[in-house]
């Protein structure tokens, strides 16, 4: 597929010599490619599926960096020390401290470098909570920095390489939205304003669609996947889809690659590899050793991460981590085949099970945890509650009344939807509806009477805004994800007692890796001996989480994938900065 010069893509030819290779084109991978073309490498990406972007493309793209200069553009103060200790007490001993401070130290520094050198651009808010704001040094906003939107008609054809947004994250058939587009859609705004401003975004897409055949306006982590491959196209780097490493031989000089590129094999001498394949869920061995009794049709990760790369790498001598709280980042999903038969996985993120109205019980009709809490703490308290309990929580049921659904909707429902928009969701049950909680229950297999005494028992505390048994609005970040005009004065809580009730079904979704291979700060692989193989880097899932299975705070990935592939680049370039860190902006107190 052409540049949008016309001149034809840039290629790797056999016997071709790199400095890099890197083995994945998802988030942590294209950013260890672009951080290598910065530094002056000759570096090419391979990537196993027809489409880059990874998991990546399919997120907010939220990238968690503490102490960059965004921070100050929204007036958030912050220091290294409040950062470090917000790090300590969340993660402690799941992981190295040593990997901390290094991503403290390097974070602002890859960012000045990504902005400089990329057609990355990223922006802070207001507020954009830690996860765990009870803990000591968190923050409200300025560490977590959002990708600004991106314009695909900068790659021309190319943008078809880009792995689409998943369509339950888009509006109108296919529009991309970002985080301004969904309050409008959410009812946050004033009714008029709303109607220009998606009428606006709705004229945008169907012109679009019309000239490119595809929607142009990428958001979110679909954004930070086209801005990375922008550039890289701008730098003339080779990237293959439809293709993968079959084998690594060591040399003198690094590795001898043998390269399946879409059934044409390719010779390759390379300095160095770098692994970030986007994790081991979808290796049946590794998942069904890591994460046992968790079927993989409630991941919703991308396809591509197969865990091939990682028999690679175990056959060069690396091996994983094994300090972490989680060998998963987890989230509650719901589940719907699509019309083209596909499965669509929605993670219950923030928009539904933290406002009120709603409860979440168990197969016994039974609360085991707090609504608001954070995604992975929720799909954590639900494998333990299996693991105690097997079987009671999966799946489990999100429960909301007519003002819930008519206001806040459920799942992949939307909000102010009328009976024909309700209807397709009723007919295949991915929604259950029942006039009374009794009818309800039936429909769910649950026991009714038990289901009556746990709504009964909710409410009454509910309606004088209270949960004295499991806390929601324990902190500011659940309190921030519940709805201000509650009719109790609570944002996260309100009684669940108007007919029709509305279900839908919950289970433990694997949303990454946490488990990955063991490295040091500059992200080198190490072997059993605990030394660097040499040569072999990991990034992104690939490599154990620095936050040790924890996820304290939102873009907990993507952030430490973006500033490891920079420590990664920085060691093969001598453990120098790279261009563009003379414009970092240092944050006061950093």
């Amino acid at each position: 597929m052409p540049y949008p010069s016309g001149e034809p893509a840039a290629a790797l030819r056999e016997a071709d010599e790199l400095d890099v290779l890197v083995i994945g084109g998802g988030g942590a991978g294209l950013s260890a490619a672009v951080f290598s073309a910065i530094a002056g490498l000759r570096v090419a990406v391979v990537e196993r599926t027809d489409r880059v972007g990874g998991t990546t493309a399919w997120t907010a793209g939220t990238t968690w960096v503490p102490g960059t200069h965004h921070a100050a553009e929204v007036e958030a103060s912050d220091s290294r020390a409040d950062a470090a200790a917000f790090l300590d007490a969340a993660v402690g001993s799941h992981a190295p401290a040593e990997l901390r401070q290094t991503f403290l130290d390097l974070g602002p520094e890859a960012v000045a470098v990504m902005e400089t050198g990329s057609s990355v651009r990223y922006l802070a808010r207001k507020v954009h909570p830690d996860y765990l704001t009870q803990l000591p040094g968190s923050r409200l906003a300025g560490r977590a920095l959002e990708p600004a939107t991106f314009d695909g008609t900068r790659l021309g054809e190319r943008l078809a390489l880009v792995r689409d947004p998943l369509p339950e994250f888009t509006a109108f058939g296919g529009m991309s939205i970002e985080r301004d587009d969904i309050g409008h859609l959410a009812g946050a705004h004033p009714t008029e304003e709303s109607r220009r401003h998606l009428l606006t975004l709705r004229r945008a897409y169907r012109d679009a669609v019309a000239r490119h055949g595809r929607d142009t306006r990428r958001t979110m982590g679909n954004a930070l996947v086209a801005a990375l491959l922008h550039t890289l196209d701008e730098r003339r780097v080779p990237v293959l889809t439809r293709s993968q490493v079959v084998s690594a031989t060591r040399t003198d000089g690094g590795w001898d690659v043998r390269i399946d590129e879409d059934g044409t094999a390719r010779h390759v001498t390379v300095r160095n590899l770098v692994v970030g394949s986007g994790g081991f869920n979808r290796h049946p061995g590794r998942r069904a050793a890591l994460l046992p009794g968790h079927d993989i049709a409630w991941c919703p990760g991308a396809p591509g991460h197969t865990g091939q790369a990682h028999d690679l790498v175990d056959g060069l001598g690396g091996h994983y981590g094994t300090t972490g709280f989680a060998h998963a980042f987890f989230a509650p999903v719901s589940t719907r085949r699509r019309e083209d038969g596909s499965r669509a996985v929605f993670p219950h993120f923030v928009m539904d099970r933290a406002k009120p109205h709603m409860v979440v019980v168990d197969q016994h009709g039974r609360r085991y945890v707090n609504e608001a809490t954070s995604y992975h703490l929720f799909g954590n308290q639900m494998v333990m509650h299996d693991h105690e309990d097997p079987g009671s929580a999966t799946p489990s049921f999100l429960i909301t009344d007519a003002t819930g659904m008519a206001t806040y909707g459920l799942g992949m429902v939307r909000p102010f939807q009328r009976e024909r928009g309700l209807r397709p969701y009723l007919d295949d049950g991915y929604l259950v509806r029942a006039d009374s909680l009794a009818v309800l229950a039936d429909r769910l297999g649950i026991a009714a009477d038990q289901l009556a005494r746990t709504v009964a028992h909710t409410n009454a505390s509910a309606a004088r805004g209270e949960d004295p048994e499991f806390h929601r609005g324990l902190n500011d970040y659940q309190r921030f994800n519940g709805d201000p005009a509650s009719s109790t004065g609570h944002p996260n809580i309100a009684p669940v007692d108007g007919a029709p009730y509305y279900a839908v079904r919950l289970y433990p979704g694997d949303i990454g890796a946490s488990t990955g291979f063991e490295t040091n700060a500059a992200a080198e692989v190490l072997g059993a001996d605990g030394t660097p193989l040499g040569g072999v880097y990991a990034a992104g899932n690939d490599m154990q989480s620095v936050m040790g299975g924890t996820y304290p705070a939102p873009g907990i990935t993507i952030g430490p994938g973006l500033v490891f592939a920079y420590a990664a680049v920085r060691n093969m370039a001598g453990d120098r900065p790279l261009p563009g860190a003379e414009t970092r902006r240092p944050l006061a107190g950093w």
